[in-house]
């Protein structure tokens, strides 16, 4: 199965040009889960403008995703975002470090502007997790992100653990069945000895889980599906906090690609068996052979 990136590529590739070589630029485009950038020169062309939309802003506001990027950018992060946008960086061409590994680091850390706010709070529930370790008892706050329309990541700290929810729809019952055979997949691959540290992974169809049942807001329809990932302290360890963010976040996106990658594949795989039904069945075709009598009068008869 192929991972998705947690950074931008448009951001990415369109940054590596612009520093080799300034231009003019106002392009506009979108990431997954409907987050909108704007990258555009407003006053010079070595001084860019990123802007993010995103459409839980507020709640990633709530959790600390302000301090997360002052954090990652500093004097880069603007006080005031640009008009109908969450939050925007000026990025300074003139200032971008000549070395090219620090070139390419720097763009990078650019390119992952969504990841780096959407991570907020997940390490606030890290560090929730450390202190109610070392309290030994306590629940933490259950932290809501609508990321998307009737979709939400729940996200709560307990002494051993951090649970994170994931509410997604199937568009349909194909989906359903795929999004099962994926995910018990999941829970399968947990038997092999090789990978029996990675996190439990939970699926249930319509019934929420326990943690959040008491919420009023969720979906009880048959085309609702929740995931349930349990994280220990040995998959948020500072050697391992990063990567644990960056792949957790784009799960659902990873799920639902991966659903229309093979439901692509089998299609594909279904024409393929039809041709060949039909190069057989024409095969089998039995040809007429059509003889010619003359009549006395000269007359031409056909019989088969």
């Amino acid at each position: 199965m192929i991972l998705l990136e947690p950074h931008n590529v448009v951001i990415q590739t369109t940054l590596g040009e612009k520093v080799l070589k300034p231009s003019s630029l106002d392009v506009a485009f979108v990431d997954y889960d409907g987050v909108r950038f704007h990258l555009s020169t407003p006053e010079r062309k070595t001084l860019l403008l990123l802007s993010m939309h995103i459409r839980c802003w507020d709640e990633l506001v709530q959790y600390g995703a302000l301090d997360v990027l002052q954090r990652e950018y500093g004097v880069l992060l603007q006080p005031q975002p640009e008009p109908e946008y969450s939050v925007s960086l000026v990025i300074d061409l003139e200032q971008v470090p000549a070395t090219t590994e620090e070139r390419d680091a720097f763009i990078l850390s650019i390119a992952l502007f969504k990841r780096n706010a959407l991570a907020a709070p997940f390490e606030s529930a890290f560090r929730t997790q450390k202190q109610l370790e070392t309290a030994g008892t306590g629940q933490g706050e259950l932290m809501q992100i609508h990321y998307r329309d009737e979709e939400a990541i729940y996200i709560q700290a307990s002494p051993d653990r951090v649970t994170v929810i994931f509410s997604t729809i199937f568009s349909d019952e194909t989906d359903r069945i795929y999004g099962k055979v994926f995910l018990q997949e999941f829970v399968d691959a947990r038997r092999q000895p090789a990978i029996q540290n990675a996190p439990q992974v939970l699926y249930s169809n319509r019934d929420p889980p326990l943690e959040i049942r008491h919420l009023r807001d969720l979906r009880n329809t048959e085309d609702t599906g929740y995931v349930t990932f349990v994280l220990f302290p040995r998959h948020f360890s500072p050697a391992n906090a990063a990567a644990t963010i960056s792949h957790i976040q784009l799960f659902r996106d990873y799920l639902h690609y991966h659903i229309k990658c093979s439901k692509a594949y089998m299609h594909s795989r279904m024409r393929f068996r039809v041709a060949e039904f039909q190069k057989v069945l024409n095969r089998a075709k039995q040809e007429v052979v059509v003889t010619e009598r003359k009549t006395v009068t000269g007359r031409t008869m056909s019989t088969r």
